[in-house]
């Protein structure tokens, strides 16, 4: 083959369709052929990624830098001879991570059970018959088929089409929809924009209907092999930077210590092997180490528990997201109002009733065959029109810029070309108007014009949608219609909807208020009729914003005007994205509820993107959440849970981050003038691991109202002022058993490190019950398993000095005088804390502003 040869692009081979081997068959494939091709083809995903074995998926978990660490420092520790460390140590790090791994495991598999039960699928031909599949189970040779709001599940030839029209930006920079239509495409085709009989996985459909045949899947499609170089990932979501500001605080804290423990010891001779150890153990000791497996439950559990609340989670971070939510902007049509339209009127330029316009509304609705709108259904439903005698030629489908749609129809005496869609767009385009009174067409001069918009502006005000419908008659040789044939028309008047408030949508908009939740309407609606819908809802106007001042606007102008407006009409779905790129550029978390084709870009950019079952493919992939209730209230209890969720993880995040902080500070602290180590690795890794395992029920506790009812992020000076408050009461306590072991029981190596090991785990476990509440411990009652959990870990850390097992750990029995001293320190330090405590949230509410 020479050198410069090309291959041919498949959508332009000779051969039948199927180049991995299909074939085409008129009534589909049959399910043993397509369980066959799905053996050989593997399933419709970019990459062929099986899954991990469980072996493989645990074994990962040793990757971690301080586990790694630990296992090889335990090797060394072998082969100095010290066996015993070698054996605590290999125990204590097998025991947490398949403690993590079981955790999360769990939580994981019922979390990707619900998001498997509203995946994305195709409606394809087979036996016969046509059925929906999951999109991963397509194979060549399947017949799928495609109608306006699906995403294209694989790379097809087009068999049969309707006014197909395409959006495949993602793959070719194309702004505006291309036509698709079967045969041979004209010119080379060998490019993909050129392709115009062909179809590409990713790209969805804005109008019209198709029969495709799949011819390429997974990798093998156009989107596969680019999948690097076009995979746009989403920025990063409120709760997703915040854990990664924990990280970074963490790890400072750990790396200093660590260091300032190594030069002590170092500067001191001690052995540098156990200084060693003590600074590993002591980075073990301050690193959360189960906080993923403690946000993985806690977020599943939040998942499982959503679902019974009719929302269903696809992305578990989002449900801290939707708690943190403190800006809610969403659709008028179906959200706040019923979504059932009925037509009302249908009136001519001088507000007359017309039946001229009712006719000319249905036939444009009736022969259209892009999706559909609740409009279309309401002009189809209002009354039968007999339009046998008419066919259509062509079409222009609708988009989101030119907010109208026109169809070309023909009786074989006269051609037609029917308008409808925004009025304001509509008018702008007609030369001449219509009226009961007037047998031909009038001109529409300047005084003309202002009567007409003075009309439905009059309509819009009552709180009707109103089309404008518009004709005008083209020659009977007429070809196609086209954008530029829309102009010089003749108007027929307005039709006039009416679409309800829900009874519903008022109460639960005052429900999100009272969390903290502000509204704001981002729609392509007129701002008449939102301004009634929301005075019918009592939800007050702040401001409005039209689409047409938000295009003249830079990002840094409508960053400074979005506050202070909550009205957002006329806007294109390039304008709402903006919406909610200026509102999160703010520092606030955005939610986006919505449902159409013109919704998944601002649905990507939200912090949270949530959409309806009912809603169209597109939607429902860029979605995070999806409602099985179109229903506000379902949105309030869902915001609840999240909130309730996130209380739960910052519970052990504050919990974990101030005792831990306070005993490796103590620890560190004691390095200075202790003649030995202040607790043995063994037994700092033993300390770390029973306090872990005291914390794993925090999923299930409560969470007080007061974290409800106020949208809250995770805010990294509020955890390093609690950590560094807590914490140093913690130390305090610690110094003050060092001074009592030291100066009052005589303690040796072996009863000082016994002693403080038992005081270090019973005030940290035990301070669980002040922590975990903002008010009094004694109204805010933790969950019974946390409860019996952290009590039975007190109860070992009492009695394990006096076990066979202690003894390995290094443990000696402690004399009944230090128990009682120390149920005394426990009880004022509890005390203490919870006074703290009351201060530090007093000072906090003080500092932070209103």
């Amino acid at each position: 083959m020479p050198a410069d040869s090309k291959v041919r692009p498949w959508w332009l081979a000779p051969q039948t369709p199927g180049e991995q081997g299909a074939t085409v068959v008129a009534a589909g494939l049959s399910g043993a052929e397509a369980k066959a091709r799905l053996d050989q083809f593997g399933p419709n995903i970019f990459r062929d990624r099986p899954q991990k074995s469980l072996w493989r998926q645990y074994l990962a978990r040793f990757k971690n830098p301080l586990v790694l660490i630990l296992l090889i420092a335990s090797a060394v520790s072998a082969l100095t001879g010290e066996v015993t460390n070698f054996v605590i140590i290999g125990s204590i790090v097998l025991l947490s991570v398949t403690l993590d791994f079981v955790q999360e495991h769990r939580a994981n598999a019922a979390a990707d059970k619900l998001r498997q039960s509203v995946s994305v699928r195709a409606t394809v031909v087979r036996d016969g018959v046509s059925r929906d599949v999951p999109v991963s189970e397509l194979v060549p040779g399947d017949l799928v088929l495609l109608s306006a709001g699906d995403l294209i599940p694989a790379d097809g030839l087009v068999l049969e089409a309707r006014d197909l029209f395409v959006k495949q930006s993602l793959l070719t920079g194309e702004t505006y929809p291309v036509e698709k239509r079967p045969g041979p495409p004209s010119g080379t085709g060998d490019d993909l924009q050129e392709a115009t009989n062909a179809v590409f996985m990713g790209t969805s459909v804005i109008s019209g209907s198709a029969r495709v045949v799949v011819v390429k899947t997974g990798a093998a499609t156009a989107i596969g092999e680019i999948a690097d170089s076009v995979a746009k990932p989403a920025e990063a979501t409120s709760f997703e930077l915040g854990t990664r500001r924990f990280g970074m605080l963490i790890m400072r804290l750990t790396v200093l210590m660590v260091m300032f423990v190594l030069f002590v010891n170092m500067f001191f001779d001690k052995p540098w092997l156990e200084s060693f150890l003590f600074a590993v153990a002591l980075a073990v000791g301050l690193t959360p180490e189960l906080l993923p497996m403690v946000v993985s439950v806690t977020l599943s559990r939040g998942a499982l528990r959503m679902a019974k609340r009719h929302m269903i989670v696809k992305r578990l971070s989002a449900i801290q997201d939707l708690g943190s939510m403190d800006v809610l902007c969403t659709d008028k049509t179906g959200t706040l109002t019923e979504a059932k339209i009925r037509l009302e009127k249908h009136l001519d330029a001088d507000g007359k009733p017309s039946e001229r316009v009712l006719e000319l509304a249905y036939f444009n609705s009736f022969f259209e065959t892009g999706l559909k709108s609740p409009l279309d259904e309401a002009i189809l439903a209002h009354q039968q029109i007999d339009s046998s005698q008419w066919k259509k030629i062509d079409e222009v489908p609708f988009d989101f810029e030119r907010r109208r749609v026109s169809v070309l129809i023909d009786n074989g005496k006269t051609r037609w070309l029917v308008v409808k869609g925004a009025p304001d767009e509509i008018v702008g385009l007609c030369t001449q108007y219509q009226t009961a009174a007037s047998e031909s067409p009038l001109a529409i001069d300047d005084a003309a014009r202002t009567a007409i918009a003075g009309q439905f502006h009059a309509l819009e005000e009552e709180g009707f949608r109103a089309l404008g419908i518009a004709w005008r008659e083209v020659p009977l040789d007429h070809p196609h219609a086209v954008v530029s044939d829309e102009s010089e028309l003749v108007l027929a008047g307005f039709a006039a909807f009416l679409d309800p408030p829900k009874a519903s949508a008022a109460a639960a908009l005052a429900g999100l208020n009272r969390l903290g939740v502000s509204i704001k309407v981002v729609t392509g609606d007129s701002e008449l009729v939102t301004r009634h819908v929301c005075g019918e809802l009592k939800i007050p106007v702040s401001g409005i914003l039209l689409g047409r001042e938000i295009a003249e606007m830079d990002d840094h102008a409508l960053q400074a005007r979005v506050d202070n407006n909550n009205l957002f009409c006329r806007v294109n779905p390039a304008q709402k994205e903006r919406v909610i790129r200026a509102l999160r550029a703010r520092g606030h978390v955005v939610g986006y509820l919505g449902d159409g084709i013109n919704d998944a870009p601002s649905l990507h950019s939200a912090d949270v993107g949530l959409s309806v079952d009912s809603a169209v493919d597109v939607a429902k992939e860029a979605a995070d959440m999806i409602l099985m209730r179109h229903d506000l209230h379902v949105l309030h209890a869902g915001v609840e849970e999240g909130r309730r969720t996130f209380g739960n993880i910052m519970k052990y995040i504050l919990m974990g981050t101030s005792s831990n902080f306070g005993n490796m500070f103590s620890m560190a602290g004691a390095a200075l003038f202790l003649p030995f180590l202040p607790m043995l690795p063994t037994q700092i890794l033993l300390n770390n691991i029973l306090y872990d395992l005291s914390e794993i029920p925090i999923p299930l506790d409560k969470v007080d109202a007061v974290d409800i009812r106020t949208p809250r992020v995770m805010d990294m000076a509020f955890v390093r002022n609690f950590m560094l408050v807590i914490g140093s009461i913690s130390s305090l306590f610690d110094f003050l058993t060092f001074y009592i072991l030291l100066s009052v029981l005589q303690a040796d190596e072996k009863l000082f490190q016994t002693g403080w090991f038992v005081e270090s785990l019973c005030t940290q476990v035990l301070v669980i019950f002040i922590i975990r509440t903002r008010g009094n411990l004694l109204k805010s009652r933790p969950h019974p398993v946390l409860f019996a959990s952290s009590l039975l870990i007190v109860g070992l850390a009492v009695i394990l000095p006096f076990t066979p097992v202690g003894s390995y750990f290094g443990f000696v029995a402690p004399p009944l005088k230090f128990y009682a001293i120390l149920g005394a320190m426990v009880v004022a330090y509890l005390l203490v804390v919870e006074l703290a405590k009351r201060m530090f949230y007093r000072w906090m509410a003080g500092v932070r502003p209103a």
